[in-house]
């Protein structure tokens, strides 16, 4: 049976790997571990398609060390101990080379599994290297996530999308047989979505289904076959970004129809619980906000309750999480402002706090003026007493701006009524 094309054009050194120049380029920070064979336990943290799987088998054969793989989804505790066995052996004990375990999709591991590899790393018997598209901060146990460096990796860009079909063109066995014009590559980089894998899947597709002597590829001609052909969208993990990006904008665009709609696409996929309960919590404050803080609120114990029960009954607790917060008003606010502050700091660095701002624990400090002349609050009508609570050099800069809806207009008359016109309320 004919491999898949993303299998039959995997790079099989650093020369050949294409993207994440941070990690590989000439001053990435894996390069001269990988030059050296000083590969320290590591996690590979990326979108799907990002060349995880194959870094990890670039950096074994470069350092030429065993390599072990597991994946995460079909692997359980015995699989784990019996392969560190083996590793054991191979490593034996006159080699500083251990061998590489390489564990794809880490973060579906569940603790026992992940409690089974913390002797083989902490003593060394194997190097790991665990791929994982989730945040291994939430996904990983602490005690494994100490024990590993994490390197992230970034989806492809549109330039090394576009490497990837030409490399695909001049060194696979069968497509360099055909004359193939990529006349428009929108559709097909649009839909790949920054993974390469489905990219390349995609267009083997396109091209295999052409019988022309010609095969010219444009955009109506994907995407018509793409319609045709909705089984590429129904692999384990191929729609997850796509159909979770639908899920959170039909929440901020207030449609509880569309938000459970694709809810229902996530389960019925076989989505982790947890991860959809992730997304619902992150929007609540990005999306909602302080337009109604009670949304944090029930997006955090929703996502509680499902870690602990699980599906099917989670489906509902879901639903009704999602339909809230679809229904709720929408403020990006608290986003903004944040944001805005981030890049007030890159530009104007570290600023001085301002010396009555200064806490004051020592002789020394109370005699150079820190904490002189503030105001406490509570000393003063209403709690409240103007002063200055930025640098001079962005002093009366408004970071946060109140939405418009009704919980936040009355905290913008709130902030009137204390500043005046300081902030611009």
């Amino acid at each position: 049976m004919e491999a898949p094309l993303a299998e039959r054009i995997r790079p099989q050194s650093l020369e050949d790997y294409l993207g994440q120049p941070q990690l590989v380029g000439p001053q990435g920070s894996l390069t001269q571990q990988i030059s050296k064979g000083l590969i320290p336990s590591l996690i590979l943290w990326g979108p799907p398609g990002t060349g995880k799987t194959t870094l990890a088998q670039i950096i074994a054969q470069e350092s030429k060390r065993p390599f072990y793989i597991l994946s995460a989804i079909n692997s359980g505790v015995k699989d784990v101990r019996d392969v560190i066995e083996k590793a054991k052996q191979s490593g034996g004990l006159f080699t500083a080379k251990n061998p590489i375990l390489f564990i794809d999709e880490i973060h579906r591991f569940s603790k026992s599994q992940q409690d089974s590899l913390l002797a083989a790393v902490e003593k060394g018997w194997v190097t790991l290297i665990g791929a994982t598209t989730e945040n291994p901060s939430f996904e990983v146990i602490p005690a494994l996530l100490s024990r590993c460096q994490v390197y992230i990796l970034n989806a492809f860009s549109k330039s090394d999308l576009e490497s990837l079909l030409e490399r695909a063109m001049k060194t696979d066995i069968f497509l360099k047989q055909k004359n193939i014009e990529l006349k428009e590559t929108e559709a097909l980089l649009r839909l790949s979505g920054g993974d390469g894998r489905k990219l390349l899947n995609i267009f083997d597709l396109v091209v295999n289904a052409s019988n022309d002597e010609n095969i010219i590829i444009t955009n109506d001609s994907v995407l018509k076959l793409v319609q045709q052909n909705t089984v590429l969208y129904d692999k384990t993990g191929e729609q997850h970004y796509d159909i979770v990006s639908a899920f959170i904008k039909s929440i901020r665009g207030s449609d509880p129809n569309g938000a459970v709609y694709w809810l229902a696409r996530m389960i019925e996929g076989g989505e982790d619980v947890k991860f959809i309960a992730r997304r619902m919590l992150i929007l609540s404050s990005e999306d909602i906000g302080n337009a109604n803080p009670t949304a944090f609120i029930m997006a955090n114990n929703t996502f509680q309750a499902v870690s602990t029960i699980g599906y099917p009954e989670s489906r509902i607790i879901l639903s009704q999480c999602a339909v809230y917060l679809a229904t709720s008003p929408k403020s990006n606010a608290s986003y903004l402002a944040i944001g805005k502050a981030q890049q007030v700091v890159k530009q104007t660095g570290d600023l001085p706090v301002p010396i009555h701002l200064r806490n004051a624990p020592t002789k020394l400090m109370k005699e150079l003026g820190y904490g002189e002349d503030y105001k406490y609050s509570h000393d003063y009508s209403n709690n409240f007493a103007e002063q200055e609570f930025l640098p001079d050099e962005i002093k009366s800069t408004a970071f946060y701006v109140p939405g418009n809806n009704s919980r936040e207009a009355s905290t913008r008359e709130f902030l009137k009524n204390r500043w005046k016109d300081k902030y611009g309320y």
